[in-house]
């Protein structure tokens, strides 16, 4: 899903989505065509990692770069290829910056509680591991009009022919396409787009087709705000004192059973490994297929609860970084990884979209440490998971609670989007804490 804001002075009037019509399968195509597809994709996705290593490692990513690989593709392939390498080695630099300097706020937090004195005996300084280049496991090919185009068909069997352009020059592979049911339904009255994905799962290929969807955004600048706090406990939590979801209970308990079947593969393959046996069992398991499902589809029912329950609020949320989330033990980053948190913050985003609510990711530093009263932020206010106690003014509510007023507050806030780092946050909230102070005559 694509997201596009159209803004006229300075009021958002349309957001644009680009919806995805997925898994319709090129079954009916006879096996030389599924051959000669084959052998192209091979060289384009040799193409393209060959660019995405290049983009990852000497040069930035750039969508309009002199060829400069020896391919016996085209040059619309050519392109084609070094379009979508500079696509996926653009989120791999912004996913690794924001993860190099989450590393940096949290290697100053170890240095002054270090100063301070106050340094948990068991902490460990932070360390920073350099990510790996990305790796194209997976056959995708990100074809736009000049080399793939979509035509409906004249005759009654087929619903579109798709014609690729092959290795041989000036000679295309004519594809057919036959849509479902629920894909006409999907796709009825709707203008497709141009570009197409094709995906090879195994042995079989895959179509997407994708078309432009315009919403008009209902939520007026005059209505109340409403803070999201995202977490594991609860999903979601409002400002307004109300939790939607958990990962508790039952989802717990199966992640802790499947959990202990992956251990017990995992000895097993080391067991088999050692005897020489070649072919080793998978470490994956449905039932852990299965959990992931089910907690994406707890997610989708909190999040909708929750705009059902604020029909006429704007939504703030919080930018978490998952990915760089890391506990000491391995059994809670196991238990990090089952919660499935980044789904949380997207479905919030889509959501929003597809409702016409206004709905503005705002910066999350310290919103958990962070006094919702005198904005004195400190770890030690966070008694424990659920329980948050200020150690100035003494406010005490749920944590999860506290988080989410803050998250509010930082809605229309103008000055802490401009803040860089956690440092500088930090150091804007501690003014903030001393105005307080002053304001209200505090000691």
């Amino acid at each position: 899903m694509k997201q596009r804001h159209h803004s006229s002075g300075g009021q958002v009037k349309l957001q644009q989505l680009t919806r995805a019509v997925i898994h319709i399968r090129l079954a009916e195509t006879n096996p030389g065509k599924l051959a000669g597809l084959d052998a192209l994709a091979q060289l384009y996705m040799a193409l393209c990692q060959q660019y995405v290593t290049l983009f990852c490692t000497e040069e930035l990513p750039d969508k309009f770069r002199a060829t400069c690989f020896a391919t016996p593709l085209s040059e619309r392939w050519h392109r084609v290829a070094i379009q979508q390498a500079a696509g996926i080695a653009q989120s791999w630099r912004t996913n690794r910056e924001q993860a190099y300097q989450d590393y940096v706020d949290d290697l100053l937090d170890y240095h002054e509680q270090q100063a301070e004195g106050i340094l948990d005996a068991e902490a460990k300084e932070p360390a920073w591991r350099e990510w790996n280049i990305p790796v194209l496991r997976q056959t995708c090919i990100q074809a736009n009009v000049n080399v793939a185009v979509l035509e409906p068909s004249g005759d009654s069997t087929f619903d579109y022919w798709l014609k690729i352009s092959t290795l041989a020059f000036r000679k295309q592979l004519l594809v057919p396409v036959k849509l479902a049911d629920y894909h006409r339904k999907a796709l009825e009255g709707k203008t497709i787009n141009t570009g197409v994905t094709l995906n090879k799962r195994g042995d079989e290929w895959w179509l997407t087709l994708s078309y432009d969807e315009f919403v008009p955004v209902q939520t007026k600048p005059s209505a109340p705000a409403v803070g999201v706090d995202v977490g594991i406990a609860n999903f979601l939590t409002t400002s307004t004192g109300q939790h939607y979801g958990t990962f508790h209970g039952k989802l717990r308990e199966r992640q802790k059973r499947d959990r202990e079947k992956r251990r017990r593969k995992a000895k097993l393959r080391k067991c088999l490994e050692k005897k020489g046996v070649k072919k080793l069992p998978s470490t994956s398991s449905r039932s852990g297929q299965r959990l992931s499902r089910h907690v994406r589809q707890e997610i989708n029912r909190a999040v909708n609860q929750c705009f059902t329950e604020h029909p006429n609020a704007q939504f703030a949320y919080e930018q978490l970084s998952v990915a760089t989330m890391k506990y000491k033990a391995r059994a809670m980053n196991a238990y990090l990884y089952a919660s499935n948190l980044a789904h949380i913050s997207e479905q919030l985003a889509w959501g929003a979209a597809k409702r016409g609510r206004a709905a503005t990711k705002v910066k999350c530093a310290y919103s958990s440490q962070e006094c919702s009263v005198c904005h004195y932020p400190d770890r030690a206010n966070r008694l424990d998971q659920q329980t948050f106690c200020c150690r100035v003014c003494g406010h005490s509510m749920h944590a999860d609670l506290n988080a989410s007023i803050n998250i509010e507050h930082r809605l229309g806030d103008r000055e802490i989007p401009t803040c860089k780092d956690r440092r500088a946050v930090k150091a804007l909230l501690l003014q903030r804490h001393q105005a307080w102070k002053q304001h209200n005559g505090w000691p």
